[in-house]
């Protein structure tokens, strides 16, 4: 539990550098997403879901990190 803390306030620190370091560029950014295809933008998620599970996996089965 203590490890998946630990990384769920990564997940955060990392979340948010971006809108402190850009506010106006994330800014811009949101209202490009906001313009999206939602299917185009669900395809992003899923292709983006699959490369961290992919990351995960061999994390977690070779000794390459």
């Amino acid at each position: 539990m203590k490890f998946f803390v630990t990384v769920l306030g990564l997940l955060m620190v990392l979340e948010g550098l971006p809108y402190f370091a850009f506010p106006e560029k994330m800014q811009v950014l949101m209202r490009q997403i906001e313009e999206m295809n939602p299917d185009h933008l669900r395809m992003v998620g899923l292709v983006s879901t699959l490369i961290g599970l992919v990351i995960c996996y061999i994390a977690q089965r070779t000794d390459i990190f």
